[in-house]
């Protein structure tokens, strides 16, 4: 076994990744969010070997991506209006909808549960390898949980190695943050996960504007990816404060008597003022663009050795909301939420 996967492309990659998963074997595969490790979903000993590679409880369920919006009724008991509705609007793109879930979609991808999370990915490579393949690939993002998400085939690669058989590389990822996910299951429609559609585009199509939920779940109580109090975590300290607290707060770091501390900054725009020992980030812009950024400024932050990443988030409006859930829940890890 050799320690690093076989990375494909184009056409030729694509039928290699093709045949991977009817294989049963493990495909990191590009999307406009974050890179996913796929496997067949119709198959519960390669969905097993997601588990076991990214080191997640069976019980904190897959996202089932599928190629178009009309095979949505192989996998969901009930099409609603409003799922309907949402899918015509932001497929392929990145929303995923909460279903309930048809009785021959496997607990193995669901963590038991009687909802499945789909979508269709607004990422041409990814569309491509789901025609070929020709059924659903359940695929969270191809990292360790709990980690930073990838975003180019480098970091699946530097992440998993030859953990994973193949991956298919399309470059970086266009979006750079999560799909949201819409539970439209029940009576009320629910925003269970902030991600590359804002709640106002939402609102636009639903007609109003749906409820956030605001609870951070513990492992086993999650009813679909990304609503962990702690997750996206670099073995950096990350801590959110505002733009006129970061300079004050990376000196009180810097001035304390511990020669370890290596203080990064990541903001919106250029920091004025920052002690000459702090590692001020290229900045990363607001809204899409900080989206964009996000998880490959968090990874060089690790790649530089910097302890304490001082966040300055973007305004909280559109993706912009998505990043900050982002940071505050990489801060969870450390418990320095702002």
């Amino acid at each position: 076994m050799t320690d690093s996967p076989q990375v494909v492309s184009g056409p030729e990659g694509i039928a290699i990744a093709a045949a991977a998963l009817r294989a049963g074997q493990l495909v990191a595969l590009p999307t406009e969010t974050v890179y996913g490790l796929g496997a067949d979903a119709s198959n519960p000993d390669a969905v097993a070997e997601i588990f076991r590679v990214k080191g997640r409880p069976t019980n904190h369920p897959l996202i089932v991506h599928i190629a178009d919006a009309s095979v949505m009724g192989e996998w969901a008991a009930e099409v609603s209006p409003e799922a309907q509705a949402l899918a015509d609007a932001f497929w392929p793109g990145p929303l995923t909808v909460l279903v309930r879930r048809m009785a021959t979609v496997g607990d193995w991808v669901t963590g038991g549960r009687d909802t499945v999370g789909l979508r269709v990915p607004g990422d041409e490579i990814a569309l491509e390898l789901l025609r070929a393949f020709g059924g659903g690939i359940a695929a969270p993002s191809a990292n360790r949980f709990g980690k930073v998400s990838p975003t180019s085939a480098a970091h699946v690669v530097a992440d998993l190695g030859s953990d994973v058989a193949v991956v298919l590389d399309g470059g970086v990822c266009a979006v750079g943050v999560e799909s949201t996910i819409v539970d439209v299951s029940g009576d009320e429609i629910v925003v269970l996960r902030l991600g590359g559609v804002s709640v106002e585009a939402l609102a636009d199509v639903l007609g109003f504007r749906p409820r956030v939920e605001q609870t951070r779940a513990v492992v086993g109580e999650a009813v679909a990816p990304g609503m962990l109090a702690a997750h996206y975590s670099p073995a950096a300290t990350v801590v959110i404060c505002g733009v006129g607290e970061v300079v004050a707060l990376a000196g009180d770091l810097l001035s304390d008597d511990a020669p370890d501390v290596v203080v990064g900054v990541l903001a919106p725009h250029v920091i004025d003022g920052l002690p000459a020992e702090a590692i001020e980030l290229e900045p990363a812009g607001e809204g899409v663009d900080y989206a964009y950024a996000l998880y490959a400024r968090l990874r060089q932050a690790d790649r530089l050795g910097i302890t304490h990443l001082l966040c300055v988030p973007p305004m909280p409006v559109g993706v912009g909301a998505a990043v900050l859930d982002r940071l505050q829940r990489a801060a969870a890890s450390s418990g320095l939420v702002g």
